[in-house]
Formats: structure tokens, sequence, C-alpha cells
């Protein structure tokens, strides 16, 4: 015997895994979100202030 199929959601599914693909595909091109990216930056300005605040004179 052979299973009924809802063509409305057989249709709605496969849009669905066509979009999960896309999404997937995006975030690998995209990578992190801006607020990540800015956060960061300024994790290692202030990483390099902080050195630069400790290091020694040269000038005697």
């Amino acid at each position: 015997m052979v299973e009924i199929v809802n063509l409305n959601r057989a249709r709605k599914a496969k849009a669905r895994g066509e979009r999960a693909k896309e999404a997937e595909a995006n975030r690998l091109k995209f990578g992190r979100p801006k607020a990540e990216i800015e956060r960061k930056r300024l994790e290692e300005a202030r990483a390099v202030r902080a050195h630069e605040a400790h290091k020694l004179d040269d000038k005697s």
C-alpha cells in the first residue's frame, strides 16, 4: 500500500531544507556578528595599551 503525501507539506518541507542549506552557507561565508568583531578589536587594543604602559624607558 502506498503512503498518502500532502503535496503542500512536501513542498514546504523542501523549501525549509533549501533555506537551511542557504543559511548554513551564509553563516560560513559571513562569520561572526559585527558586535563580536568590534568587541574583539577593542580587547586587543586594550591589551596593546596595557603592554605599552608597562614598558621600561630605554633612555638611560
